[in-house]
């Protein structure tokens, strides 16, 4: 499998497949691979002649820098595991951050129209910022003709969107559904930094939003907001950061329900110090 730690080397390669009119699907990860990142590889290797497999912890979508120092960096495991999906058609792109950032890891400031306000933007400053600068980087050094992400991170998922809307960039983005565990936890490299009390407590998260999606066929949001609240008020482990219903279109928090709309749940969780993020659709 060939690996290259260098943009011009990654360049170089991507222009030899264009040459051959080979296509290119992209799939950006910050490493410490999993399941759920070979089921995207795996969907992307079904529509593209290459896949580039991108592994970079980027510095500048880190609030939290200890969190950044903590967050897994297993690049030959991460290799080893690709390898065994394919040898030929996949290729890592694992830059170092002075690479990418030319010795300037700054994030831009982006407008997407206001989807960055919402959730994870009112409790993760600057984090959208530094997810759609490393995208629109990543874009601009591999010029993918297709990138796919994971829905679990929705609504990074519903940025890169509008980034690619805005900026007017050559490329269609594949959302894919959540991979889950055996136990309906949703698949995170944050999961294998779970003890062991916290990774036997985790699934709950997932169960509540199964039987909120039940309960939102006959409550209202709210009601069904101020039920998930107070099921985790009394437990022992897991602390509830945000659970929010919210539109699909705009990701803004629904007050009223309209057959018209969709909409998801989501959810972020504290176990011990490990975030954990899970959503769900509603209708």
């Amino acid at each position: 499998m060939k690996v290259y730690t260098e943009k011009q080397q990654i360049v170089n390669a991507i222009d030899a497949f264009k040459v051959k009119k080979q296509t290119l699907g992209l799939v950006p990860t910050m490493g410490a691979l999993h399941e759920g990142h070979l089921a995207l590889v795996k969907k992307a290797l079904e529509s593209n002649d290459k896949v580039v497999v991108s592994i970079f912890v980027n510095p500048t979508q880190f609030d939290n820098k200890e969190d950044l120092v903590k967050y897994p960096r297993t690049l030959e495991s991460d290799i080893e595991l690709l390898s065994s999906v394919s040898e030929d058609a996949i290729v890592v792109y694992a830059p170092a951050v002075d690479d990418v950032y030319d010795g300037d890891a700054v994030s831009e400031t982006f407008d997407f129209d206001g989807l960055e306000f919402e959730m994870e933007g009112k409790f993760r400053v600057g984090h959208f910022d530094g997810v759609g600068t490393i995208v629109k980087r990543l874009f601009e050094i591999i010029k993918p003709n297709k990138a796919y992400f994971g829905e679990k991170d929705f609504q990074q998922l519903a940025i890169i969107k509008k980034l690619v809307e805005k900026h007017h960039m050559p490329v269609t983005i594949v959302p894919c559904p959540i991979y889950r565990e055996p136990s309906g936890l949703a698949m995170s490299s944050r999961n294998t930094r779970l003890k062991p009390d916290f990774k036997e407590a985790a699934p709950y998260i997932y169960e509540i939003l199964e039987t909120a999606k039940k309960r939102f066929g006959t409550e209202s949001a709210d009601e069904v907001m101020q039920w998930v609240e107070k099921q985790f008020e009394s437990h022992e482990l897991l602390k509830l950061e945000y659970f929010i219903i919210a539109d699909v279109a705009t990701l803004k928090t629904v007050k009223r329900k309209s057959n018209q709309n969709t909409y998801r749940a989501f959810i972020a969780v504290y176990a011990d110090d490990i975030r954990l993020i899970d959503n769900i659709a509603l209708n």
